[in-house]
């Protein structure tokens, strides 16, 4: 067993989140101490313009300069998050036997062969004196898989972990969602549409708020069905997993000429709707649905999934006792073990890759 650290900062661009984690990179044996290092307003602003500037990257080691400082406050950001979960709960750090980096994803077209995650695992090595994996999604594009969703390994072994009945659903809702179906061996997974991205931009234009906290707004409004029903015929959503999506595939997608409230009740409302949809394409349907990320904290996405998924029951990463909160950092911390040990970290059925596949880069101190 290892001790291994996992970071991740999401397509919400909210902040870091790390997580301890021992395990094999097959089993878990403990989880471990979570912390979460936001980012400031200015930073979050300097994300922004760097996804806004990422279309105009062609090769992935290409650093425009406002990309270059975005990726500067990526590894500081990460370094913070890493100390300050080892100082707030005494860990010691010479017990760390790798640190997981996926780094803040701000171009994904796996048709192009081309995912880019900006965050310099090399320097984060050295500024905190452990070995890191990162650069987990190039391998698995370069060799035709869509590099996403990779948390799809680590929901298997959570749900074995907790004995789920199977076929089992995880639906992960960050800036973009993607389920899990889980069935003895069988793991299928894929984007499914928006997550939170499309309401989160939504209430920051009109708002000035990062996100639908509770989602208190979109519950004082009413979906518009029409809408949702036009923007299902977006050809995404009837292409067969596995897929994946760029958080700003929809950005697009507009509410115009409704009320604040309506109008994030229609982005809470088809996001819900999207991931239903994927319902079909599956080859059973799971008896039973996990819900984990952002989502999971937003009342009114759960109830619209919930009617959306009846009669099978919804339920979130909590109620079974994960961190869900700390579920993708935990992943890549597990992820980053499995990598140590060349185990395959995608599959032909999670990423359309042709073969089970390791992936990721170790850099050393």
């Amino acid at each position: 067993m290892r001790n291994a650290i996992g970071l991740m900062s999401g397509t919400s661009l909210d902040g870091v989140d790390a997580a301890w984690l021992r395990t094999d990179g097959e089993l878990i044996e403990s989880f471990g101490p979570t912390g979460y290092r936001p980012y400031s307003a200015a930073e979050r602003e300097v994300l922004r313009a760097a996804l806004d500037a990422a279309p105009r990257i062609a090769r992935r080691d290409e650093r425009p300069a406002g990309i270059a400082v975005a990726e500067d406050l990526v590894t500081r950001a990460h370094a913070e998050a890493v100390n300050a979960l080892v100082a707030t709960h005494g860990l010691d750090r010479a017990t760390v036997d790798v640190v997981g980096f996926h780094g803040q994803t701000v171009l994904h077209r796996p048709l192009d062969r081309l995912t880019v995650q900006i965050g310099n695992g090399e320097a984060l090595a050295k500024v905190l004196g452990l070995p890191v994996v990162y650069d987990f999604r190039a391998a698995d594009v370069a060799a035709g898989g869509q590099g996403a969703p990779l948390v799809p390994v680590y929901h298997r072994a959570l749900a074995r972990l907790a004995n789920c009945a199977l076929p089992t659903g995880i639906v992960n809702i960050g800036g973009v969602a993607n389920i899990t179906y889980i069935d003895g061996e069988t793991l299928i997974a894929c984007d499914t549409g928006p997550g939170n991205a499309l309401l989160d931009d939504y209430l920051l234009r009109h708002t000035g708020q990062a996100m639908d906290r509770g989602g208190e707004i979109a519950a004082q409004g009413e979906p518009d069905a029409d809408w949702i029903a036009t923007a299902l015929g977006h050809p995404f959503f009837d292409a067969p997993a596995p897929k994946s999506l760029d958080r700003n595939d929809f950005a697009s997608f507009a509410v115009d000429g409704m009320s604040l409230e309506d109008g994030a009740a229609t982005l809470t409302a088809f996001t819900a709707a999207s991931i239903a949809g994927i319902v079909d394409q599956l080859p059973s349907q799971p008896v039973n649905w996990i819900v984990v990320g952002g989502g999971a904290n937003n009342p009114t996405l759960m109830r619209m999934l919930s009617e959306r998924l009846a009669p099978m029951p919804v339920m979130t990463g909590r109620d079974l006792g994960w961190q869900g909160d700390a579920i993708e950092a935990q992943a890549f911390a597990y992820l980053a073990v499995r990598s140590l040990k060349g185990l395959p970290l995608t599959y032909p059925g999670t990423t359309g890759v042709p073969a089970p596949l390791t992936g990721g880069v170790l850099a050393r101190p």
